[in-house]
């Protein structure tokens, strides 16, 4: 068995029990989840950031968007093909969606935007800063892409249960510089 096919395997064997993980903390999850990352975003004020349109069973960070979409831009991110970096068009609360790819609403109208904070979906995380996603690779080619022209703070938004000690990351995984559970902030310095 090849590397990457080993790492593949541990990938999906992680995946599969985060998700699981993730799916107690929601059903069992309190009201208030994006408490603390509405504190973290109030220190950010008027710079543009993206958040996302919560799917399944993911922490849902909407309270904290509208809050920051009073004092700045907020986007959500827009798949446009496999492969490809994510785009951000401009969303507000109430504005018109659409539904996009995976199930994720996007605005009707497309107003991209070039976000310099994004909060970032994950299926698990480690207390490095390291994360699982769902196996895309599209964040990881846009923080790659972001970061390669200019400062751009990545935070990961998670339930606390999807920590993981023992993540498979690979070179290309991109690091979190912050994760915000309902319980914690960590920060990293990547």
């Amino acid at each position: 068995m090849s590397d990457l096919t080993v790492l593949t395997v541990l990938k999906a064997a992680a995946r599969t029990a985060a998700l699981a993980r993730r799916k107690l903390a929601y059903e069992g999850a309190q009201a208030g989840r994006a408490g603390l990352l509405s504190e973290v975003l109030a220190g950010y004020r008027g710079v543009a950031l993206s958040g996302y349109m919560p799917i399944r069973t993911e922490i849902d960070p909407l309270s904290a968007m509208a809050e920051a979409a009073a004092h700045g831009v907020v986007s959500v991110p827009v798949i446009e093909a496999a492969g490809l970096p994510l785009r951000f068009s401009r969303w507000e609360p109430d504005c018109e969606m659409k539904q996009g790819p995976f199930g994720a609403m996007i605005p009707t109208a497309d107003d991209f935007v070039e976000p310099e904070i994004l909060i970032v979906p994950l299926v698990a995380f480690d207390a490095q800063g390291g994360r699982l996603g769902y196996g895309g690779g599209y964040y990881d080619r846009t923080l790659e892409q972001l970061r390669n022209h200019r400062a751009t703070l990545a935070i990961g938004f998670a339930f606390d249960a999807q920590e993981d000690s023992e993540l498979p990351l690979e070179p290309t995984d991109q690091p979190l510089d912050m994760i915000v559970t309902e319980k914690r902030v960590l920060t990293f310095s990547n």
